[in-house]
């Protein structure tokens, strides 16, 4: 599960929460998502539970410093994920995400590619 009291003392607003986007979140094994980004703009995100659907693309706003996850449902549905400057200031050099599903051992299981979008607000 992602720590909201984190976010708090980064001085981030508090994350949605994404576990009904996703299959098998509970108390006893929560939602976890990470995103990981290089100098040179290659992005990863990192999750441990299976979405319900796949996610279409991601969506980065240079404003807010927010990742959306779009997904492909029927019904454009978005997620919001803040993310610190730090971060942010790679994002903007991305044009898609890896993401990585991550097993019981943390060890990847499966991943895929999903297309980016940048905008400025």
């Amino acid at each position: 599960m992602i720590d909201q009291e984190k976010y708090k003392d980064l001085g981030r607003p508090p994350v949605g929460n994404l576990t009904d986007f996703v299959v098998g979140a509970d108390k006893n094994k929560p939602l976890d998502i990470e995103v990981a980004v290089n100098e040179r703009g290659r992005v990863v995100v990192f999750h441990n539970l299976p979405f319900r659907n796949d996610v279409s693309w991601f969506e980065f706003d240079l404003g807010t410093n927010r990742l959306d996850f779009i997904l492909d449902d029927g019904d454009v549905r978005n997620a919001g994920l803040p993310l610190g400057k730090d971060v942010a200031k790679y994002m903007q050099n991305a044009h898609q995400i890896q993401m990585v599903l991550l097993d019981d051992q943390g060890e990847a299981k499966e991943g895929n590619y999903v297309p980016l979008i940048i905008h400025k607000t």
